[in-house]
């Protein structure tokens, strides 16, 4: 074990002094030895003495996806340097790269050689379809593995309107998985192994908890994945507001073609009261592809904005017997353009005509 590789690394986590070396790049790889390197892992990011890693035109972005880290520059098709690797390697718990496949046994580093130099090494490689299948020498970005993953075929808004997200969150999720494989091949003292993450399937196991479902179900908006109410919408002053409320779905029917949205239109009038066998049902409202919707439009960002501080201070009291309830925090969101409210059903919240029901 290496001492840890900065003041920050926790004394009680298996990782502190295991050391990685990061021959990955841009997001992905970065992300996922980034989360080993806030744990205590001694990161060693090894960069091409060319032209380095491409995401350094992002100085912010590469600031934070290295933190923690130390690095070197090889290049990896020069004999003096690769053995300098090789040397690192002897040293090393673990490499993570993120070539397409092939690449790194064309350098003459490829898991054989690995092994050799350093029997107990976890090799982890990050690629769009994996090291092997029909996919794996096909190029791949972000986009590919979502539309492959189900994550456009869930709807999330009552329109059915599509948005593709501006999180990367293919490459996320792939980089969550590599952390979580890496931890857990470190935690074990065995034989060295080779473990292979495709962005793609990454993806897939978390689409396809909802997606699979939707499979036999002619509209997907109609099997009550998707609350009305919840959802982005834009105030008078052209900022952002998001409103998540909690839905009261009827629990009298199982079938979920037969389950109403429960969200608001212009015409759905009041709200009741839930009833003790389950709660009301409100009626689906129509499709429109008019874009986002804009039932607060009427009123100003700080106007709702208020209402949820106001939200707050009265979620604070609870009836007696059960405890103070803690606080949600009063104070302003870092992304200061949106508002967050959060209510229980039946509360206050907007309709699409811009008046409040309750």
């Amino acid at each position: 074990m290496t001492p840890p590789a900065h003041s920050a690394a926790p004394a009680w986590s298996s990782l502190t002094g295991k050391r990685i070396l990061d021959l990955s790049r841009l997001l992905p790889g970065p992300y996922a030895t980034s989360l080993l390197a806030d744990l205590g892992a001694d990161v060693i990011k090894v960069e091409s003495p060319h032209a380095g890693d491409p995401l350094r035109i992002a100085p912010d972005l590469f600031d934070a996806l290295n933190r923690n880290k130390r690095s070197i520059a090889l290049d990896l098709r020069d004999e003096d340097d690769r053995n300098t690797f090789l040397d690192l390697v002897r040293t090393a718990d673990a490499v993570v790269e993120s070539f397409r496949p092939g690449v790194l046994d064309g350098m003459g580093l490829g898991y054989a050689t690995l092994h050799e130099a350093n029997p107990r090494l976890v090799l982890c490689s990050l690629s769009g379809y994996g090291q092997s299948g029909p996919y794996a020498q096909k190029p791949g970005h972000e986009l590919n593995f979502l539309g492959l993953s189900g994550f456009f075929a869930v709807p999330g808004r009552l329109d059915g309107h599509i948005t593709r997200p501006g999180v990367r969150i293919g490459d996320m999720a792939g980089a969550m998985h590599a952390a979580l494989a890496l931890t857990a091949a470190l935690g074990a003292e065995t034989e060295g192994q080779h473990i292979d993450v495709s962005l793609s399937e990454s993806i897939t196991a978390w689409c396809s908890l909802f997606a699979l479902p939707l499979r036999d179900v002619p509209d997907p908006l109609e099997a009550g994945l998707v609350q009305g109410d919840n959802d982005t919408f834009t105030t008078a002053d052209g900022r952002r507001l998001s409103l998540a409320a909690r839905a009261w779905v009827s629990r009298r029917t199982r079938s979920p073609r037969s389950w109403s949205r429960a969200g608001t239109s212009a015409s759905s009038g009041p709200r009741s009261s839930p009833p003790t066998n389950g709660a009301s049902v409100v009626p689906r409202p129509p499709t429109s592809s008019a874009g986002p919707p804009s039932a607060p439009s009427v009123k100003p960002h700080s106007y709702w904005a208020s209402r949820r501080a106001r939200s707050v201070t009265r979620s604070t009291t609870t009836p007696s017997g059960k405890g103070p309830r803690t606080p949600r925090p009063t104070s302003a969101s870092p992304w200061s353009g949106w508002a967050h409210i959060y209510a229980r059903s039946p509360t206050t919240f907007p309709t699409t005509s811009g008046a409040a029901t309750s």
